[in-house]
């Protein structure tokens, strides 16, 4: 039987998503063939979930005298250092496999505006932007005519639409980007898109890469905020009621961007529909899988649960 550790926590706003989602994965992993602790990171120190101390030379712990080694780690942690690949550099180092993207393809994501090159080079559609830097001098009317208005201001690096503000009207700017730089200190202009906004699991089942079914997300507020993500501001469709045809061009997309952009594990892509093109919004390379997240629905709607999921995530790692 190999010992997992489930890695949750941070440093990050996403905190408590984090906690919400590795204790849905300790409920639901297969315990006939994994032995699992929860491992928490707050404050640079990572404990188990009865406070003995994972020693960092090979991610071991001691608990009533004696000795665990961890076989493989599930990251079920969401923001730094886990989404922007920092982490997987340290467990690459002590060679300890890891469910999640690598080191290299965890930054290029978590680098919105990067990721969003790369995707558009790859024959992806994406939003227009900009890349807005502490030495850059901003003067909005410019900004206005490179990418229209409405716009969208956002932090480079971030998770759960945190720190995103739309600009409706001029001079809203500088209040926006202070919100935004709370969370990272490059920002994103982006064109705004109004249409119908749709999110798609990706995963490798060891043979093919497979998509999940399609979840629409409705919401009163201006974009998937994290009021509508987590505090019931929206409704979430699963599977969406878009036409077949749409579903399979979502799904075949998804697939592509998965092989295209070397992912690993379980992904979420997000897109909005205008016009019926598909734009990326965003690639989330450790999704939320509380019991109330996107992924854990489209499983559900898949016909398949979360512990066959789970174990393709640890029995698939490279």
């Amino acid at each position: 039987m190999e010992n997992i550790a489930i890695l949750t926590g941070g440093d990050s706003s996403e905190y408590d998503i984090s906690i919400l989602s590795a204790l849905n994965v300790l409920k639901n992993i297969d315990k006939s063939k994994f032995r699992c602790v929860i491992v928490h990171l707050k404050n640079g120190t990572y404990k188990t979930d009865d406070n003995s101390i994972i020693d960092l030379k090979d991610f071991s712990y001691c608990s009533s005298n004696i000795k665990y080694k961890i076989d493989k780690v599930f990251i079920a942690l969401h923001g730094p250092p886990a989404e922007n690949g920092q982490i997987q550099d340290y467990f690459d180092s002590i060679k300890l496999p890891y469910t999640s993207c690598n080191a290299k393809i965890s930054a290029l994501t978590f680098n919105k505006f990067h990721c969003n090159q790369i995707l558009q080079k790859n024959g992806f559609k994406c939003a227009k932007s900009l890349l807005i830097t502490n030495q850059d001098n901003i003067v909005e009317e410019n900004i206005i005519k490179q990418i229209g208005l409405p716009y969208i201001v956002k932090p480079n690096s971030a998770g759960s639409s945190h720190g995103i503000t739309v600009i409706t009207e001029k001079n809203q700017l500088n209040k926006a980007m202070s919100i935004a730089r709370e969370h990272s200190e490059n920002v994103i202009l982006e064109s705004f898109i109004k249409g119908r906004e749709l999110s798609c699991g990706i995963y490798f089942d060891g043979d093919e890469i497979k998509a999940l079914p399609i979840t629409e997300i409705i919401t009163d507020n201006l974009f998937f905020d994290y009021e509508a993500k987590y505090e019931g501001a929206s409704k979430e469709i699963t599977p969406a009621n878009i036409s077949i045809e749409l579903t399979h061009k979502i799904q075949n997309e998804s697939i592509k961007i998965y092989s295209k952009m070397q992912l690993s594990g379980l992904c979420r892509i997000d897109y909005i529909i205008k016009d019926n093109e598909a734009f990326v919004i965003e690639i989330n390379t450790i999704p939320g899988l509380s019991e109330k997240s996107i992924i854990p629905q489209q499983i559900e709607k898949a016909k398949i649960s979360l512990k066959e999921i789970f174990n393709l995530c640890l029995n698939n790692i490279n």
